[in-house]
């Protein structure tokens, strides 16, 4: 093992047990190239990074990139592995506004990731391998199998998602205390494909169920998915980050929180995303040697993430009119989402057709058709209606985020018809 990665996980003490054979091989090359060229930063002839600079000591960039967006020319210099310092002091002060709980917790600073996906593989490497069970709810995005159980080698069991209309928290405790091995538990709320996130209560019984399995010894990295942050709906549900509840739950609950720009700030192509870390009794030193490992992982695989992005979305948060326009969008979805449920409300025979899951926000909900197969739904309403879904474990999933609100009332319709029809002709 590295010395540098030895040196990590000797000031992670006791946490080094979350991780993985992978990650207590991770570490961050501070001693190589990086390092040295720190050293010459200083120099008046610095010839040890490789980059290019202009006589005035500017980066040499081509114009014919540079006109297509107005922006300075740092953004087109290397970010870092950890990412642009300013831009993880910002987000870090953000995490404090939009949720108020987190308040006098101690958690790290974020490494910049590649959106939430790559925040995904670098913890799947970091904690998980052959001998870890990831466990999610029944209803998941479908990247968590292809990433902790594909790539990784990790195995995979999913609980039950609802009960009654609430998270089955029952299904889930069950979960976690079946068998001895070290669990990875992800959370994603608003959830997709549901669009459901954990009420009040819900969340209070999450909390609760992950520290009962941790007291009666079970290990569990918690990862808190929040890549649909803030688009809540409706009242009584939970619209902070799980994460305030998890960071100083219990020494055997190591909490990861997930979330970015993609879908908060609906800008999906720059692919600007955050790792957070925390557990109970954590340290700065502790805390920072995590920061490398993820950071060390980004320099395995990508070096660091796109500086443009990071740059954009700063001067982004940095405009007056942020706050102003973010709710403005916020506005379209959620007009949308009323719309759903006026059209839900005003169409008592749909109950003949589907079942409508738990929703209350996000970009998504589904419906769970009746005396039919959710595929064979699909392919009719894209053969006969023209109208696009996505089948999800036996659930038809329907983006709202995609579809005008006159379109709303008639893609309800056709999804209607489809099963009628599909019914009909199974009888």
């Amino acid at each position: 093992m590295n010395e540098l990665a030895s040196r990590l996980n000797e000031a992670l003490g006791p946490a080094e047990g979350f991780l993985s054979a992978a990650g207590r091989r991770m570490y961050f090359p501070y001693g190589g190239i990086l390092g040295q060229g720190a050293q010459a930063r200083t120099c008046a002839i610095n010839a040890t990074i490789g980059m290019a600079f202009e006589e005035d000591g500017s980066p040499l960039v081509m114009n014919c990139f540079r006109k297509e967006l107005n922006i300075d020319k740092k953004c087109f210099l290397y970010s870092g592995s950890f990412g642009v310092q300013k831009l993880r002091e910002t987000w870090k002060a953000m995490e404090y506004e939009k949720n108020p709980s987190l308040r006098g917790v101690v958690f790290s600073e974020p490494v910049v990731t590649n959106a939430l996906t790559h925040g995904l593989r670098i913890s799947a490497e970091l904690f998980a391998d052959e001998t870890t069970t990831l466990i999610t709810p029944d209803l998941y995005w479908d990247n968590y199998e292809l990433i902790f159980g594909e790539a990784v080698g990790c195995r995979v069991k999913h609980f039950n998602t609802f009960k009654n209309g609430a998270f089955d928290c029952d299904a889930m405790l069950a979960s976690l205390l079946d068998g001895s091995d070290k669990k990875i538990l992800i959370l994603n709320f608003p959830n997709n494909p549901t669009g459901y996130t954990a009420t009040y209560e819900d969340a209070k019984r999450i909390v609760e169920t992950v520290k009962k399995a941790a007291e009666l010894g079970r290990r569990i990295v918690v990862i808190l998915d929040d890549a649909y942050f803030g688009l809540v709906y409706e009242e009584g549900v939970h619209g902070e980050s799980l994460f305030a509840e998890f960071a100083n739950l219990h020494e055997n609950v190591l909490a990861v929180k997930l979330d970015g720009t993609t879908k908060e700030d609906y800008v999906w192509g720059l692919r600007v995303g955050f790792i957070f870390f925390a557990f109970k009794g954590a340290t700065p030193e502790q805390l920072k040697a995590l920061e490398a490992k993820a950071a060390g992982n980004v320099r395995s695989s990508v070096s660091n993430i796109t500086s443009i992005g990071q740059n954009i979305s700063l001067g982004a948060f940095a405009d007056p009119d942020y706050a102003k326009e973010k709710h403005e969008k916020f506005l379209v979805l959620e007009r949308r989402y009323r719309e759903i449920r006026r059209i839900l409300a005003s169409h008592p025979e749909y109950a003949a057709f589907f079942e409508p899951m738990p929703f209350n926000s996000g970009y998504f909900m589904c419906v769970k058709p009746k005396g039919v197969n959710a595929e064979d739904v699909r392919k009719l309403l894209v053969e006969k209606y023209s109208t696009g879904t996505i089948v999800l474990s036996g659930l038809v999933r329907l983006a709202f985020s995609t579809i005008p609100l006159n379109k709303l009332e008639t893609l309800f319709a056709n999804v209607a018809s489809a099963i009628k029809e599909l019914q009909n002709k199974n009888q």
